[in-house]
């Protein structure tokens, strides 16, 4: 009774990572559909070969013969059983290695099967957070964003991939496979999402001190949502609509903010960090370490180090008005 609780329990556990917004076994479109199938081929037919072979092994360990009188004396007809089940054997695993390498080819060759794109996105891996432009024909069409990736559903979506410092790996599971971000190439991934949802990607290749905290979230919509966000998105930062706003407004101006980012519609326009005009639509700051508030706002300006330790974030003196102000102009732009 003890052990049937046990393994129930074990197997409660396991089956928990085989779904959410993080999860290869939970696919939400034709390429991670086709491999979560890969994976669960290649299980099973690893699951079953590891049975036969205790189950060969277990049989001999129970006809085990007695020593032979004379040792050199030759079964002969038993060696000849024991050739052929070896040469079988042998066969059996080299048509089980040629099969599954075969299964891995066309399935390698559909994942990277290239459709006209309807969405291309050029991705660039930072330490430790991710640049995101929205790539168009026109260029006063093109605006980049930082950390969270929005798609319409049903299309293709081509992401070019690049890093100015270390190797990264752009991984979202329920969606596509992994592709690394190597410095001086540029590489290329392609995917569909089926269904509307937020999918939670993580950088898969250590980059340093935050690699763990370097996530990326994709919200996939209808193709509607998806424009209506698109437009949003273009447009310039608002200007403030009051004294406290401006206040803000004048202090990231003025202080160190300007040095590093952007936001589109003021004098502010370095690309050192992430592009800060629509700051405040997003879920989470500093790349899914904290999720989007006015108070995490002032936290992460006031001790980025104590957050994100060897972030390329630095500390900014402000006392305490002038940080609720800066952080109050930062939550109004949307």
């Amino acid at each position: 009774m003890i052990l049937r609780f046990v393994l129930a329990a074990i197997m409660a556990i396991a089956l928990t990572g085989c779904s959410g917004i993080q999860s290869a076994l939970d696919p939400q479109g034709p390429h991670a559909k086709l491999l979560a199938n890969l994976i669960w081929t290649f299980t099973a037919v690893c699951a079953v070969v590891w049975v036969l072979v205790v189950a060969v092994l277990f049989i001999a360990i129970l006809r085990r013969r007695g020593e032979r009188t004379d040792p050199l004396l030759i079964d002969v007809p038993a060696e000849r059983r024991a050739g052929s089940v070896i040469a079988v054997c042998a066969a059996l695993t080299a048509a089980t290695v040629i099969g599954l390498t075969v299964l891995s080819y066309v399935a390698q060759r559909k994942l990277f099967a290239k459709d006209t794109a309807a969405v291309t996105i050029k991705v660039t891996g930072h330490q430790w957070w991710w640049e995101i432009e929205y790539e168009d024909a026109r260029p006063d069409r093109t605006f980049t964003t930082a950390n969270e990736m929005h798609v319409p559903i049903n299309a293709p979506v081509k992401v070019k991939l690049a890093s100015p410092d270390v190797i990264h790996s752009f991984w979202v599971p329920s969606i596509a496979g992994k592709m690394d971000l190597i410095p001086g190439q540029q590489n290329e991934l392609q995917f569909t999402v089926s269904r509307p949802g937020v999918y939670r990607g993580q950088c898969a290749e250590f980059c340093g001190l935050q690699h763990a905290h370097m996530a990326m979230l994709v919200t996939a919509t209808s193709q509607e949502e998806f424009d209506t966000w698109r437009d949003s998105q273009r447009k310039p930062a608002e200007d403030p609509s009051d004294a406290d706003t401006d206040k803000g407004r004048q202090l990231f101006l003025s202080r160190s903010c300007v040095m590093c980012h952007t936001v589109r519609g003021t004098p502010a326009g370095s690309r050192v960090g992430p592009d800060l005009t629509h700051i405040a639509s997003r879920r989470y700051l500093a790349a899914g370490t904290l999720p989007m508030s006015r108070g995490n706002l002032a936290a992460w300006i006031y001790d980025p180090q104590g957050i994100k330790p060897g972030a390329n974030m630095p500390h900014t003196e402000l006392d305490a008005g002038e940080l609720d102000a800066l952080a109050g102009y930062l939550t109004v732009l949307k």
